[in-house]
């Protein structure tokens, strides 16, 4: 009787969390910010983010993409940050900049795309240098950015300019940013062509597989954001307290691309959660304050 009991309590735990609605479906119904304070709440790629504030459509120096999206929500660190980047491309020569996702209004999981961008610190950077800034909510819609990594992964394209490199060591050069995600082929670029007494900022440079035609600004923790999970390791233990411009630098253009000579082994148990498999249960407490928030 024992054995019976356990196993129909069994059951209907699973059923309860095959019930339970994913997060992704919760956050990304959500229409507009929380009416609470600024935080992010967790950690970049499990967590939420309460008060965001909304990037201006467009502006004298940006323009938000892909606008069907309602992903241009961020900590108003994090917009301030945007708003300034783009003035500095203004300077040496763009128009200003294209701004694809940041997160989603009240951050969370996202029904598409990315594992991260959860917590409003997130934002992806259009390669493509504007040539005008006054483009339609279609337009919006219809052009793309432009690869600077080539096919094989192993090097930058004629697409790749100076103007790129000096617009990246300006955001990397900012107190506020963590890390940047960039093609592994551009980091090694970076690496060749930086000078030898300007290397500090390259630390924050990461290479990460998916960022041909976008690089990806991560910002700290705020100040004062006791809710937000600081990411480790750091790029100063990633890099062992240089620039990473070594052997794990070269490792993503060579092994990493190379395949496996036998096939890996699938690690037993069930499949790790990823953030489109999330319920609310997943994410920190204060995520279930942020969705009853009006």
């Amino acid at each position: 009787m024992m054995r019976i009991l356990s196993f129909i309590l069994a059951m209907g735990m699973a059923t309860a969390a095959q019930a339970e609605p994913k997060a992704n479906q919760l956050f990304g119904a959500q229409t507009a910010a929380s009416r609470q304070a600024p935080m992010p709440i967790g950690s970049y790629n499990r967590g939420c983010a309460a008060g965001l504030v909304q990037m201006p459509e467009s502006g004298p120096t940006w323009q938000v993409m892909r606008l069907s999206r309602n992903r241009a929500w961020g900590h108003p660190e994090m917009i301030e940050f945007l708003q300034a980047l783009s003035v500095a491309a203004r300077q040496i020569g763009w128009a200003g900049l294209y701004i694809g996702d940041i997160s989603q209004p009240r951050g969370g999981p996202m029904t598409s795309g990315h594992a991260s961008h959860q917590i409003g610190l997130d934002a992806d950077v259009w390669m493509l240098p504007p040539r005008r800034l006054d483009l339609t909510v279609a337009d919006r819609e219809r052009i793309s950015s432009i690869p600077v990594r080539s096919a094989d992964q192993r090097s930058v394209t004629a697409n790749w300019s100076r103007a790129h490199h000096t617009l990246l060591r300006s955001a990397a050069s900012d107190d506020r940013v963590d890390r940047i995600f960039v093609a592994a082929a551009v980091k090694l670029e970076m690496c060749r062509t930086a000078t030898r007494a300007d290397r500090a900022w390259l630390q924050k440079i990461r290479p990460v597989p998916g960022h041909d035609t976008h690089f990806h600004i991560r910002l700290k923790c705020p100040r004062g954001a006791v809710a937000c999970q600081t990411q480790t390791p750091t790029v100063a233990d990633l890099s062992k307290g240089g620039d990473g411009c070594d052997e794990t630098l070269t490792w993503w253009v060579t092994d990493y691309l190379d395949p496996p000579k036998t096939p890996p082994q699938r690690p037993s148990g069930p499949r790790p959660k990823g953030a489109r498999d999330f319920t609310l249960s997943d994410l920190p407490a204060q995520c279930r304050e942020v969705l009853a928030s009006r």
